[in-house]
């Protein structure tokens, strides 16, 4: 039972020299902060606004502003944490080494749905702007190879599976690549973005202001809680670690970095969306900036404008499925998956056999399934992840003050309390089924954790008793000659 609770040694962290199983140290912080920007900007602006303005109405702006706020306090903990701890696994390591293999154990597993269910709702979004721009151009894609067949008239999302087996074999050639294919598209995202900002001011209409929250305080905070998707994918920026250089310096600026810049351009473009349109347009609508730009007549930006958002998604599958596979790598090495799941190609030093994994996973889950409701199970993934970030941050500073640390959290342990106090609230604002679907998670999870553990230990002891009979059989070998 012990063992339950075994705390990884953070001097193995601190100072991690294993030759055949570690990653290539190939990114700075300018490229950390374009990856944040990648992971961040794209599903919240071009997806979630439409979602979430429903329920929050013109008031989404102020949702925003409390969800970045939260995450905010989540990016000084994890920038601490980030710049002490510089190997693959982020708050799955952290909570190893604070709080003990179980607990460490939840996280990943936790990990693993938040990433995998990020990718695949990003990709359906994907399906929707690229179906509309080909409508757009004259050339409607037939419904049956652009929908869930759970929505009852499609047969499979092809665009969306697609997308994700293009991005699988990018993330194959490695964290530099991929870091410079996400720099291309991030560039151009930026770009359409600013046009979009600067066209559709022109057309603000202060009339659907009115009312600004229909749904009051309550809708407000339920409008955080959705969006607060939108900000996943900071966090990003620490599963580089192992990948990025001087990591100490770098992952600090591009953690909080990437995180400021987007927050500011989400409320900026959620108060110029909410303001072309009534909110009660969105609904049911997974492409808001598109649909905002026709309603007003805007047809010849919306080619543009759409060619941005299909970019920014893109970036944000492609972030979000580089995460998925070094959580497995991290958690393979501490062997607690499979050992193949460490596998390292060769030449371009990715961790393959878990990209490949991945990316089979979630182009299925986009094909097959509907992108109602599996936001929140992003949501909820990543808030519980960030109160263990935060206990984490608490436990180290008491347990071991002697570590330098390279950034400091401000105000230990007042800013790590009001995170896990924020995060907490948030969770409360979450549908109970999304509630209910994600302790259903976690306890298949630990049915797979004490499989696995037995099996390991038989795996270990039927070893063992084979090298016991081999010495045995060459000892008496010996005595007889």
């Amino acid at each position: 039972m012990c063992s339950l609770f075994h705390k990884k040694d953070i001097e193995e962290c601190l100072h991690l020299n294993t030759c055949n199983q570690k990653l290539k140290r190939s990114l700075g912080p300018i490229g950390l902060i374009i990856m944040g920007i990648g992971a961040i900007v794209g599903a919240g602006i071009f997806i979630v606004t439409g979602v979430a303005s429903v329920t929050s109405g013109p008031a989404l702006i102020l949702s925003f502003v409390i969800a970045g706020m939260a995450c905010g306090l989540t990016a000084l903990c994890y920038a601490e944490m980030a710049s002490m701890i510089t190997v693959a696994g982020g708050i799955y390591t952290y909570t190893h080494v604070t709080m003990g293999e179980i607990w460490a154990w939840m996280i990943g597993w936790t990990g693993i749905l938040q990433y995998i269910i990020a990718a695949s709702a990003v990709a359906i979004g994907w399906s929707s702007y690229t179906s509309g721009f080909f409508s757009s151009m004259g050339f409607s894609l037939p419904e049956i190879i652009t929908s869930s067949p759970l929505n009852g008239s499609g047969l499979i999302n092809l665009p969306a599976l697609l997308i994700v087996a293009l991005l699988t074999g990018i993330l194959v050639l490695g964290a530099k690549e991929s870091a410079k294919v996400n720099a291309v598209i991030v560039i151009i995202k930026l770009a359409v973005i600013g046009l979009f900002i600067v066209i559709g001011a022109q057309f603000i209409n202060p009339v659907n202001y009115h009312p600004f929250a229909p749904n009051g305080l309550a809708g407000v905070l339920q409008g955080a809680a959705m969006v607060f998707f939108a900000y996943v994918g900071f966090d990003t920026v620490a599963s580089a670690a192992e990948e990025t250089k001087n990591p100490q310096k770098a992952l600090p600026i591009g953690i909080i970095g990437s995180l400021a810049v987007c927050s500011l351009l989400y409320i900026i473009v959620t108060a110029i969306i909410t303001g072309m349109v009534p909110y009660t347009t969105f609904e049911g609508n997974a492409a808001p900036v598109q649909l905002a730009l026709q309603s007003v007549g805007i047809n010849w930006a919306t080619a543009v404008v759409t060619v941005g958002a299909i970019a920014g998604l893109t970036t944000v599958i492609l972030v979000s499925m580089f995460v998925v596979p070094r959580l497995l790598f991290a958690m393979s090495r501490d062997q607690l998956l499979p050992k193949r799941l460490t596998k390292v190609h060769p030449n371009f030093k990715s961790p393959i056999t878990s990209i490949i994994l991945v990316g089979v996973i979630s182009s299925l889950i986009s094909a097959f399934l509907p992108l109602e409701g599996i936001f929140e199970l992003v949501n909820i993934s990543a808030l519980t992840a960030f109160i263990f970030l935060a206990l984490s941050v608490i436990i180290l500073r008491k347990q071991r003050p002697d570590i330098k640390r390279k950034f400091k959290c401000p105000l230990v342990p007042a800013i790590p309390i009001i995170s896990i106090i924020a995060c907490l609230g948030l969770i409360t604002q979450l549908k109970l089924l999304t509630i209910e679907v994600f302790g259903a998670w976690l306890l298949a999870g630990l049915t797979f954790y004490f499989i696995f553990r037995r099996y390991k230990k038989y795996a270990t002891n039927k070893d063992s008793n084979l090298l016991k009979k081999e010495i045995h059989t060459v000892t008496k070998e010996i005595s007889a000659k």
